[in-house]
C-alpha cells in the first residue's frame, strides 16, 4: 500500500437506524458517541451488524476497564466495582465523550483502512493468500469465480468493486463469517474452519437504542461473576499476528476475543474503490470450554470415561424458532452452561427492574456443504419481563422450558397424525411439512404469551390458560389436516405388512387417526390441561 486512506474513526461508514427508521452512514466515532441517538446497526445482514457491534464492544470493554466514566484512570480492581462502573454508565442514559475520545486519539493512526504498514485488520503477509474478487467479499452477493447467484441485488461496477465504507463493513463481516473455500498455503497446516462467529450460535441482548445495545452486551464480569484479564485489543499489538493458520491460548479478557483475527486479509483497491482481496486462514483457539465467548449457546460434548465435562458452542438451527431454544439459553439444567451475556444480565438486577422487558436476539449463518459457502443470513428475537431470569423466581425458567417441551411433543404428534392421515388416502406422508405448520400456527401466540407473563400475577394460572390455547391450536391444525385429506381418507384403506413369517391387515382411517390425535393432546397435558409442577 502506497499511502495512508479512509480512517474508520472519522470516515462514515456503520450503517445505522435513526429513530425515525431513516438510514446514514456514520463513524466509529459518531456511533460510540452518538449511540443514544441511534435505534441500532442497520447493515446489510445481522451477521454483519454483530462483527460491528463487536468492535464497538471491544473498544468500549478497553475504555472502561482502565478508566472510569469521568475519563480518570481507575483499572478495575473487583467485581463489585465492575458491576457498579456499568451502573453508572446505563445510569447516563448516553456513553460518556472525553474517556471515548482520548482513547481513539490515542490509537487513531490503527484505524487507516488503507496503511503502508498496519491496514486495519488486514496483513500484508495476505497477499500470498487465495485470491477473491469483490463480488465474493460483499456477503450479500458471496459468488465466487465459478459460482454465479440468481436474481441479485447489485450488477455491473456495483458488483465488481465495493466503495470503501462497503469493504469496511464487509471486512468485519468476513473476518468472522468466512466460508471454509480457501485453502492452506503453508505444507502440513489444518484446514481453515469457518470463521469464529460463524462457528458458534449468536446469542445477544438488545436495547431500545444502540447505547442500551452496547451496554446490555458490555459484559464486565465472565458469566457474570470474575473479573477479565486487563484488556487488549488487536490495534494495540506491537506487531500483528501474521503467520497462517496460528494457533493461539485462549482469550483472557473479552477486547481480544471481540477482536480475533480469523482470517488474514488484504484488500485491492483501485481508483477509490475495492476490487478485490487475498486471504489466507489466521488466529484461532479449541472451542472446547471456551467460555471466553459469552454470546453463544453451549452444548454438552459427549463424554468420554474419566474425562472432565466438556461443552462446545451450539450452532441455531435457522429452522427453529428462537423461543424454542429457551430451555438451553434461560433454563439449562444442571449439567448445562447458560450464555455469558445472559448470566451478565442477572447479575445486574440492582439497576434494571424486574418488570422491564429484556430482549434477546439470536444470529447466524447458514452454510453449505461443509460450510464451504454461505447460503444465508438469520435472526429472531424474543422478549420478556427482566423477573423470568430473576432468582427470587425459582422455578419461572423451568416452567416455561416444560411448555416448550409439550410444544415439542405436540409438534412430533401432528406429524404422526399426517403420517396416518396420508396412509389412510393413499398418499405420501410429510410429517417435516406438518410439523411445521403447527410450529407456523403457535409461534406468535407463544411468543405473545411469554411477553406477557407478570411477576404480579399467578404463573401456575398462565401456564394453565397457555396449555387450553395449545391445545386448541394443536386440534386446529389436526382438524385441518384431515379436512384436507379428502374422501378417501374418511373412508380409509386397509394395508398389508408383515411380522415375522405373519402377513397382517391393518386399517388406516383419518377418523381413527385424529381420534388418537386428541388422545396424545390429553396425555402430554393431561386430562384437564395438567397441573403445572
Amino acid at each position: 500500500m502506497k499511502e495512508m486512506e479512509f480512517n474508520l474513526l472519522e470516515e462514515p461508514w456503520i450503517r445505522v437506524r435513526a429513530p425515525e427508521c431513516t438510514l446514514k452512514e456514520v463513524s466509529i466515532t459518531d456511533a460510540l458517541l452518538h449511540a443514544h441517538e441511534y435505534a441500532g446497526l442497520a447493515g446489510e445482514l445481522p451477521t454483519q451488524d454483530v462483527a460491528v457491534l463487536r468492535l464497538l464492544l471491544a473498544v468500549l470493554q478497553t475504555v472502561f476497564y482502565r478508566v472510569d466514566p469521568e475519563g480518570n484512570p481507575s483499572p478495575l480492581e473487583d467485581e463489585e466495582e465492575a458491576i457498579d462502573r456499568w451502573g453508572q454508565l446505563w445510569q447516563k442514559k448516553q456513553l460518556s465523550e472525553k474517556p471515548i475520545l482520548e482513547y481513539l486519539a490515542a490509537w487513531r493512526d490503527r484505524f487507516w483502512l488503507f496503511h503502508p504498514e498496519r491496514p486495519f485488520y488486514q496483513v500484508l503477509e495476505a497477499q500470498i493468500g487465495t485470491e477473491y474478487g469483490a463480488k465474493k467479499l460483499n456477503g450479500e452477493i458471496s459468488e465466487s469465480e465459478n459460482k454465479y447467484r440468481l436474481f441479485q441485488s447489485y450488477s455491473g461496477t456495483e458488483k465488481d468493486s465495493l466503495t470503501y465504507s462497503q469493504a469496511a463493513r464487509w471486512l468485519l463481516y468476513l473476518n468472522s463469517f468466512d466460508d471454509t473455500s480457501s485453502k492452506p498455503k503453508g505444507k502440513g497446516l489444518p484446514s481453515v474452519g469457518a470463521g469464529w462467529l460463524g462457528r458458534i450460535g449468536l446469542f445477544l441482548a438488545r436495547g431500545n437504542t444502540l447505547a442500551e445495545t452496547l451496554l446490555l452486551n458490555l459484559v464486565l464480569l465472565k458469566d457474570g461473576q470474575e473479573l477479565w484479564a486487563p484488556p487488549r485489543p488487536y490495534w494495540e499489538l506491537d506487531q500483528p499476528r501474521s503467520g497462517e493458520r496460528t494457533e493461539i491460548p485462549l482469550p483472557d479478557n473479552q477486547a481480544t476475543l471481540l477482536t480475533l483475527q480469523s482470517r488474514r486479509i488484504f484488500l485491492h483497491r483501485e481508483e477509490s474503490r475495492v476490487t478485490g482481496y487475498r486471504l489466507i486462514g489466521g488466529d484461532f483457539f479449541e472451542r472446547e470450554n471456551a467460555f471466553c465467548e459469552q454470546m453463544t449457546l453451549w452444548r454438552k460434548a459427549p463424554e468420554k470415561r474419566n474425562a472432565p465435562t466438556t461443552y462446545l458452542p451450539l450452532r441455531h438451527d435457522s429452522a427453529k424458532q428462537m423461543w424454542r431454544e429457551f430451555p438451553s439459553a434461560f433454563a439449562p439444567a444442571a449439567s448445562a452452561h447458560t450464555p455469558g451475556v445472559v448470566q451478565w444480565i442477572v447479575a445486574l438486577r440492582d439497576y434494571m427492574d424486574r418488570k422491564s422487558i429484556v430482549q434477546f436476539t439470536s444470529v447466524g449463518a447458514v452454510y453449505g456443504d461443509k460450510d464451504f459457502f454461505v447460503n444465508d443470513a438469520f435472526s429472531d428475537s424474543l422478549s420478556f419481563h427482566r423477573f423470568v431470569l430473576d432468582s427470587s423466581h425459582v422455578g419461572v425458567p423451568s416452567k416455561i422450558s416444560q411448555e416448550v417441551r409439550f410444544c415439542e411433543e405436540i409438534a412430533r404428534a401432528v406429524g404422526g397424525l399426517a403420517e396416518e392421515v396420508a396412509k389412510s388416502a393413499g398418499g405420501q406422508a410429510a410429517p417435516e411439512t406438518a410439523r411445521a405448520r403447527f410450529y407456523f400456527a403457535i409461534d406468535q401466540p407463544f411468543r405473545r404469551w411469554l411477553a406477557a407473563l407478570d411477576p404480579e400475577e399467578d404463573i401456575d394460572e398462565a401456564v394453565l390458560a397457555w396449555r387450553s390455547q395449545a391445545k386448541r391450536i394443536a386440534r386446529q391444525v389436526g382438524q385441518a389436516l384431515v379436512e384436507e385429506a379428502g374422501p378417501s381418507a374418511l373412508v380409509g384403506r386397509c394395508v398389508k405388512s408383515k411380522k415375522g413369517n405373519k402377513e397382517l391387515k391393518v386399517y388406516h382411517a383419518a377418523p381413527k387417526a385424529f381420534n388418537h390425535f386428541l388422545w396424545e393432546l390429553n396425555r402430554i397435558y393431561g386430562e384437564k390441561g395438567g397441573i403445572p409442577s
